[in-house]
C-alpha cells in the first residue's frame, strides 16, 4: 500500500512531505516556547531596548520562513514535473525576499516607535522634536519604502526587468495619476496642515461660514464637529487653499458692545454709566482689565452711543462670561437709573390757531 503512487510519487514520499511540514509546525511551537520563556526575560533585563525589538521583529519572520523552508523541502524531493519545479522556485525566491522585507519593516517599525514617539504621551512632540502627529505619515511612508523595495528585489530575483515593467505600466501610471489627482492633492493637504500647524486636533476653527471643532485629520480629509454636533468631513485640499480662523489659537476673546441711552440723559450719567462699564473686570472674573476700552462714541438717531470693547480670557465660558457682564451691566444701570433707548421718533405739532393769518381764514369761510 505505501508503494501506490500518486501523481508519480508513493504514499509513502507523500507522507514523509507530510511529517516534514508537521515538524515544521512542532518547531516554531518549540522556539515560540523558548522566546517567551527564556529569550524575553533575558532581553526584559537588559538596559538597552533594542534587543526587545530585534526579538519582536524576529519571531514571525522567522515561524514563516521556516514554514516555507519546511514546504520546499517536501516538495522538492518529490518526482513532480520540471515545469512545477521552476515555477516553485520562482515563487519562492519572491516569498523569501517578502518575508526579508517583513523583518526588516517590523524592525524599523519597532525603532520608530521606540525612538520618535517616545514615552511620554502628553508631549506634543517626540525626543526628535517632530510632531507626534506626522508619526503616522512617517510610518506609512517607511513601510511603503521597504516593501517597494522588496518587490522591486523580488522581481529582479525571478529575471522580471524592472525597468522594462516600469515602461510598461508608464501609460497606466499615468492614468492612474490623472484619475487619483484630488486624492494625492488631499494628501499633500494633510501634510501641509500638520507641518504648518494650522490647527489641532481639539481646535475650535472657522471655515467657509461653518465653525467647530477638529475631531480628527486624516491624509485624506478633516472632521470638524459643528455646534449642532453633526460630523462634516472636509477634503483637505479644500483646507490649505480657504481662509481659516483658528478660534482656540486667540489669546483672549473680543466683545464689542454698543450701548444706547436716551437722549435725556445728562453729561453727568454719561461720565457714569462710563465708570460703571470700567468696573466690569472686577466684578467679572473672566474680563480682562488692561485690554478694556469704553468711549462715549456716537449720537444716533434715537440714542447717546457708548462703545464698550472688553476681552474674556483664553479658556473661559465664552457664552458664560457674555452672560454676566450683559447681566452686571443690566443692574448696575437700573439702579442708577440710566434708561436704555430704543428705536423711537418724536414729532412735534406746532400750533397755528391763533395767528392773525389762520383767523382771517377762518373768518372768511365762516
Amino acid at each position: 500500500m505505501l508503494d501506490t503512487l500518486y501523481y508519480g510519487n508513493s504514499v509513502q514520499d507523500w507522507g514523509i512531505s507530510l511529517l516534514i511540514i508537521i515538524g515544521a509546525l512542532l518547531i516554531n511551537k518549540l522556539i515560540s516556547m523558548i522566546i517567551k520563556k527564556i529569550i524575553r526575560k533575558v532581553t526584559a533585563k537588559s538596559r538597552t531596548r533594542l534587543d526587545d525589538i530585534l526579538v519582536t521583529a524576529f519571531e514571525k519572520p522567522v515561524y514563516m520562513g521556516i514554514i516555507l523552508f519546511a514546504i520546499w523541502i517536501s516538495l522538492d524531493r518529490l518526482t513532480l514535473s520540471d515545469t512545477f519545479h521552476k515555477t516553485l522556485k520562482n515563487v519562492y525566491e519572491v516569498l523569501i525576499t517578502l518575508n526579508v522585507t517583513w523583518f526588516f519593516a517590523r524592525l524599523f517599525t519597532g525603532l520608530l516607535e521606540e525612538n520618535l514617539a517616545g514615552k511620554d504621551d502628553d508631549q506634543q512632540r517626540t525626543p526628535f522634536n517632530i510632531d507626534r502627529k506626522l508619526l503616522p505619515v512617517i510610518k506609512r511612508g517607511i513601510l511603503i519604502f521597504v516593501w517597494v523595495i522588496g518587490g522591486v528585489v523580488g522581481l529582479h530575483n525571478i529575471g522580471v526587468t524592472v525597468t522594462t515593467l516600469i515602461g510598461t505600466l508608464g501609460i497606466g501610471g499615468i492614468a492612474f495619476a490623472l484619475a487619483a489627482q484630488d486624492t494625492i492633492k488631499n494628501i499633500f493637504g494633510g501634510i501641509t496642515i500638520f507641518t504648518d500647524k494650522t490647527f489641532q486636533i481639539g481646535d475650535v476653527i472657522s471655515f467657509d461660514q461653518m465653525e467647530g471643532t477638529v475631531v480628527d485629520i486624516g491624509l485624506r480629509s478633516t472632521r470638524l464637529e459643528t455646534y449642532d454636533k453633526r460630523i462634516v468631513t472636509i477634503p483637505n485640499y479644500k483646507l490649505i487653499d480657504a481662509l481659516i480662523t483658528n478660534i482656540s489659537s486667540e489669546p483672549a476673546r473680543r466683545i464689542v458692545m454698543e450701548i444706547g441711552l436716551t437722549y435725556d440723559t445728562t453729561p453727568e450719567k454719561m461720565q457714569k454709566a462710563v465708570k460703571i462699564l470700567r468696573k466690569i473686570p472686577h466684578k467679572v472674573p473672566d474680563v480682562e482689565e488692561n485690554s478694556l476700552n469704553v468711549a462715549f462714541a456716537n449720537f444716533a438717531d434715537s440714542s447717546l452711543v457708548i462703545r464698550f470693547v472688553y476681552f474674556i480670557r483664553k479658556g473661559a465660558d465664552i457664552f458664560g462670561t457674555r452672560s454676566t457682564v450683559n447681566f452686571e451691566i443690566l443692574r448696575s444701570f437700573n439702579e442708577a437709573g440710566l434708561n436704555f433707548a430704543f428705536p423711537s421718533r418724536t414729532i412735534y405739532i406746532e400750533n397755528h390757531a391763533e395767528t392773525p393769518e389762520v383767523k382771517a381764514l377762518i373768518n372768511e369761510q365762516r
